[in-house]
C-alpha cells in the first residue's frame, strides 16, 4: 500500500490551506459580470505606491473566438488580438493583460532616461467611461460587452507590518509616490479625479506574503495570498503556521497589501525586511 512521505503529508496540507485561501479570496472584489455576451470584462487601474508606477490593466472572458478587440470611450482602438494555426483551431477563451507600468515619479534610483508618467497624465491618456469589448467565432458571429473604467481610486494602505506571524495594515491617505494628499486635493479640486482617494471605499483587501529572494531560487514561488472584506476588523491577517514552517531557515519576506475598490482599480503598498524562520539572520 502506498503511502505519502511526511514531507508529501507537509506539502499536500499547505496546498490544502492555499486552497480554502484562494476559494476566501475568490470573488470578493466586484467585476463587470456577466459582460454582455462575454462572461465576465473588465478595465482597471493599478497603482504601486512604494514603487511609484502605475499601469492599466483588462481582462475579457468569451467563448470560442477568434478575435477580440477593446475600444475606449473615445471610440479609439487599444487592443485587438487574432487567433492564427493551431490556436484559431483551438479557440480564444480569457485574454488578460497589463501595460507596461512606467514610473510616475522622478526616482533617483532609475535611469534617468526611464520615461516618467504622472498621475494626471496617465489619467489624460486613459479616458474614463466605456469600455467596449467585442469578438468574432468562425462564422462570424459577434460578441460584446462593456464595462466601465472610473478614477475611483482607493488610497494606498499604510502601517504595513508583520510580526512573524499576523501581517496588519491600515487605510491611507494618499498614493504614496504617485500622489500626495496635497496633490490629490487639488487634483479633486480641478474636476480631474471624482473623489479623494482616502474617500474611496475598499471592496476588498489583497494581502500577499512573498519571499524575497534571488530569482531562480525555487522558495520565490512559494507566496501566501488572500482577499479579505473591506470591512475586515481589525485589519490584519494570521499566515498558516504550516506555510511559515515549509520556508527555509533565515528566508526575507517582503509583504504586500492592496486596497481594491467597487470597480477593482486598486492601489498597492510594500514593506520588505522581513525575515521568517530566524536563525542566523536574513542578509
Amino acid at each position: 500500500r502506498w503511502e505519502m512521505s511526511e514531507m508529501h503529508q507537509k506539502r499536500f496540507r499547505i496546498a490544502a490551506i492555499l486552497a480554502v485561501t484562494a476559494f476566501l479570496g475568490a470573488g470578493t472584489a466586484i467585476a463587470t459580470e456577466p459582460c454582455g455576451d462575454f462572461g465576465e470584462c473588465k478595465a482597471l487601474i493599478e497603482i504601486n505606491s512604494s514603487d511609484g508606477d502605475i499601469g492599466f490593466h483588462f481582462l475579457m472572458d468569451g467563448d470560442d473566438l477568434n478575435s477580440a478587440r477593446i475600444t475606449d470611450p473615445n471610440g479609439a482602438k487599444v487592443f485587438s488580438d487574432l487567433a492564427r494555426g493551431p490556436l484559431k483551431e483551438q479557440k480564444l477563451t480569457e485574454t488578460f493583460a497589463e501595460s507596461a507600468e512606467p514610473l510616475c515619479w522622478q526616482d533617483p534610483e532609475a535611469d534617468p532616461d526611464d520615461a516618467i508618467v504622472t498621475l494626471e497624465e496617465f489619467l489624460e491618456r486613459w479616458a474614463a467611461g466605456t469600455y467596449l469589448f467585442s469578438g468574432s467565432g468562425d462564422e462570424g458571429e459577434k460578441s460584446e460587452g462593456e464595462t466601465e473604467l472610473t478614477y475611483e481610486l482607493p488610497a494606498a494602505p499604510a502601517g504595513v507590518d508583520f510580526d512573524g506571524a499576523v501581517i496588519s495594515w491600515a487605510p491611507g491617505d494618499d498614493l504614496g509616490h504617485c500622489a500626495s494628499v496635497a496633490e490629490l486635493d487639488d487634483l479633486v479640486a480641478e474636476g480631474v479625479l471624482p473623489v479623494h482617494p482616502e474617500d474611496v471605499d475598499v471592496a476588498a483587501w489583497e494581502i500577499v506574503l512573498e519571499p524575497d529572494v534571488d530569482d531562480g531560487d525555487p522558495t520565490g514561488t512559494l507566496k501566501f495570498t488572500i482577499r479579505v472584506a473591506g470591512a475586515i476588523s481589525p485589519m490584519e491577517v494570521e499566515v498558516p503556521a504550516e506555510y511559515l514552517a515549509s520556508l527555509p531557515e533565515d528566508t526575507p519576506v517582503k509583504i504586500e497589501v492592496g486596497a481594491i475598490g467597487a470597480d477593482d482599480n486598486a492601489t498597492f503598498s510594500e514593506e520588505d525586511g522581513f525575515c521568517v524562520n530566524e536563525v542566523d539572520g536574513c542578509d
